[in-house]
């Protein structure tokens, strides 16, 4: 059995107890470069916690396509809504690099927090820091030019301009290409 207690070592100290349950709960799975780890509509059964790797959260809308967010090494990646709600997903997340993520099961993920109040302070904590993201992009959109926003990438996660394809960066910023060749030229 592989040691998958790493993960927990980013929050407060747990039992020896919580650490083996948890351990028990949790899968290692490789994925491609393209490949879909949800589809928009599926009901997203699992969270994941990227260790290795590159992807994003999008959806379609009257034919296109709209980047939601990016998941990074060591970011939670799922479709929060369908996973919390266990209804259907508004988004597809797709792999734009090799990865490795662990995976944990909504029921056993249920089950954990039960048995463990560490293990809810942790999912707590997660949740946390996945609010504070989400209330940081809408003021962004809401209150911050594209330029700024693509400033704010630069500063807070300057190898995903390198790691995303323009076509996504624009569009998870709201802007055309074009707009965002604009913005370029200028920085």
């Amino acid at each position: 059995m592989e040691d998958y207690s790493e993960l927990l070592t980013l929050f407060p100290k747990i039992s020896d107890q919580a650490r083996l349950d948890f351990t028990k709960c949790i899968s290692k799975k490789g994925f491609n470069k393209g490949d879909l780890l949800l589809k928009q509509g599926e009901i997203c059964k699992h969270i994941y916690f990227l260790k290795e790797g590159f992807a994003r959260g999008f959806y379609y809308h009257e034919g296109k396509e709209f980047t939601l967010w990016f998941g990074l090494e060591n970011d939670i990646i799922a479709s929060m809504y369908s996973f919390v709600s266990q209804k259907q997903s508004f988004e597809s997340i797709e792999f734009l690099e090799n990865s490795v993520v662990y995976c944990l099961e909504y029921g056993q993920l249920q089950r954990l927090y039960k048995q463990h109040i560490e293990i809810n302070l942790i999912g707590r904590l997660f949740t946390e820091r996945y609010y504070l993201k989400l209330e940081e992009r809408v003021m962004s959109l809401q209150f911050q030019s594209a330029l700024e926003r693509y400033n704010q990438i630069i500063k807070n996660t300057p190898n995903l301009i390198q790691r995303a394809s323009l076509g996504h960066i624009a569009s998870y910023l709201g802007i055309t290409q074009e707009t965002l060749s604009r913005i370029r030229a200028k920085t």
